[in-house]
């Protein structure tokens, strides 16, 4: 368990200091060291298949990578680095228990919320401070949030969210989800990034923020 505990804590410095921690990341995968519990929750993420309309990069590893990557590019503009760099690598990690094919297509319906469980459970197995774990696992569990009410779901539910987590992080970690997809087009990238700014007005308008 002190290897495990050894990995969390270098993983962590990269993530907070690293301008591709990707790079890392890929290393410690390729040379097995996700192999074990809880990494295998990350190591499972490389044979979760996504649907590549949505992303063209492949697997949700690929994609996990990307977000990191572009969370690095904007972490100093959240008001918990930490949190926000540990929820952008946890965020689709419901994905590998929720990923089914339905009538055709890849789907992986509840995993925002599939995700906060597990995120908690990765978590827990390193650290004791529940406000850093809070945070992270609310920011996995909300991600999904900019889709939602963006598009007038039924899954659309800002006033807890609120409730739970920082609008402004939230926003942050959809820009980067939204980003962390490959290739891109300018007019793609400049629709999503219209996409998060529609979020956040239409939030502050249904709950008068």
């Amino acid at each position: 368990m002190e290897e495990s505990k050894e990995l969390f804590k270098d993983i962590e410095k990269h993530l907070l200091n690293d301008v591709r921690p990707s790079e890392y990341l890929n290393e410690q995968l390729n040379k097995g060291n996700l192999n074990k519990y809880p990494f295998t929750m990350l190591s499972d993420l490389v044979h979760t298949e996504q649907n590549k309309e949505h992303h063209p990069e492949g697997n949700v590893w690929n994609h996990t990578l990307l977000v990191v990557d572009k969370a690095a590019e904007n972490r100093e503009k959240s008001s918990d680095k930490r949190a926000f760099m540990w929820g952008s690598l946890l965020h689709d990690i419901g994905k590998a228990k929720t990923t089914k094919v339905r009538k055709g297509k890849i789907t992986s319906y509840n995993h925002d919320k599939v995700g906060e469980t597990m995120s908690r459970e990765f978590l827990q197995c390193f650290s004791e401070d529940e406000d850093f774990i809070y945070k992270v696992i609310k920011l996995v569990r909300w991600h999904m949030q900019t889709l939602f009410v963006v598009k007038n779901m039924s899954f659309a539910d800002s006033k807890n969210m609120l409730k739970e987590t920082s609008l402004d992080e939230i926003a942050l970690l959809s820009l980067c989800d939204r980003l962390g997809r490959q290739p891109m087009s300018n007019g793609k990238i400049q629709e999503e990034k219209e996409n998060v700014r529609t979020f956040v007005r239409k939030v502050k308008e249904l709950n008068k923020v």
